[in-house]
C-alpha cells in the first residue's frame, strides 16, 4: 500500500481536508527538490546535507502515510553517505517509490 489510508484520513480529520490538499501540493513541489538535493549532496560528498534531506523526506512522507517512502528515506539517513554511495543504484529506490507516492497523493487530493 503506497499511502496508509488510516494515517491520511486521520490527517484530514485533524487538519481539515482542504488544508491537507494544500499540504499535498506543497509536498509534491518540495519532494522533487529534496530528491535533487540528495543527488547533489551524494555527488558532492556533503554527508550532513544528505542526512538532513533524507530526514526531512522521511518526516514529510510519514505525515501522509507514505510509510515505505519514509522507510527508504530513513535507511538513507541512517546508513550514511559512504554506505549509500557503495550501492549499485544509490537513489533508485527512493526515486521509484516517490513516483508511486506522487500518483497516489494526487488521486487522494483530487
Amino acid at each position: 500500500m503506497t499511502i496508509d489510508k488510516k494515517t491520511f484520513t486521520a490527517l484530514q480529520e485533524m487538519a481539515g481536508a482542504d488544508f491537507v490538499v494544500e499540504l499535498v501540493h506543497a509536498f509534491l513541489e518540495e519532494a522533487p527538490v529534496m530528491l535533487a538535493s540528495l543527488t547533489s549532496s551524494l555527488a558532492e560528498g556533503d554527508a550532513e546535507k544528505f542526512r538532513r534531506t533524507a530526514h526531512s523526506l522521511k518526516s514529510n512522507s510519514n505525515t501522509f502515510g507514505a510509510h515505505e517512502l519514509a522507510a527508504i528515506a530513513k535507511d538513507l539517513e541512517l546508513s550514511g553517505l559512504e554506505k549509500v554511495r557503495a550501492r549499485p543504484d544509490p537513489l533508485g529506490a527512493v526515486r521509484s517509490e516517490y513516483q508511486r507516492v506522487a500518483v497516489a497523493l494526487k488521486e487522494l487530493a483530487a
